[in-house]
C-alpha cells in the first residue's frame, strides 16, 4: 500500500462530491460537495483542494452499468476527468468503478435517518467516501493502483 493522502471525486451533473483519506489510506471521510453546474468553477474549486490537501492521486469515479458498459454518463465523467489531469497535474488522476456508489451511499444516509431532500449533498460526498474507500480496499488487498490513469494529454 502506497502511503499518501488520496481526493475521490464523485461527479454529478448538478454536484461534484469530494472526500479525502488519511496519509497511511486507512479511512476516507468527506470534504465538501462543490456546485457542478458551472464546469470552469468546479474546475478551479476541485484544483484548489488538490493544492490544499496534496494528495498522492485523484480518483474519480466512473459511472458503468451493472453489465460494466459505459453510457452517456460514463463519456461525461471521462472528459471531465481529462480536464482536471490537465488542470491539476501533475498530480495523477486515475478513474475507478463506482457502481452502485451513490445507492450505497443513499442507503447509508436513509439508515442515519438523513432526509433525502436535505441530504442530497451530502449524499454527494457520501458517494465519494465509498469510491474512496472501495478504491484503497482494492489496492490494500491486490497491491495494485486501482482503476485506470487519465492522461494529461491536450
Amino acid at each position: 500500500m502506497r502511503r499518501g493522502r488520496r481526493i475521490a471525486v464523485d461527479v454529478g451533473d448538478a454536484r461534484i462530491g469530494v472526500a479525502s483519506c488519511d496519509p497511511d489510506g486507512v479511512l476516507a471521510t468527506p470534504v465538501e460537495t462543490v456546485p457542478g453546474r458551472d464546469v470552469p468553477a468546479a474546475h478551479r474549486r476541485l484544483k484548489a483542494i488538490v493544492e490544499e490537501y496534496e494528495p498522492l492521486e485523484v480518483v474519480v469515479g466512473l459511472p458503468r452499468s451493472l453489465n460494466g458498459g459505459e453510457g452517456p454518463a460514463a463519456a461525461k465523467v471521462r472528459a471531465f476527468a481529462k480536464d482536471m489531469a490537465k488542470n491539476i497535474a501533475p498530480v495523477p488522476v486515475r478513474l475507478v468503478d463506482e457502481r452502485m456508489s451513490t445507492v450505497t451511499a443513499a442507503q447509508g444516509m436513509r439508515a442515519s435517518g438523513v432526509k433525502a431532500k436535505k441530504g442530497r449533498s451530502a449524499i454527494d460526498q457520501a458517494a465519494a467516501v465509498v469510491i474512496l474507500q472501495s478504491a484503497l480496499e482494492t489496492e490494500r488487498s491486490s497491491g495494485q493502483v486501482p482503476g485506470e490513469s487519465v492522461e494529461a494529454g491536450g
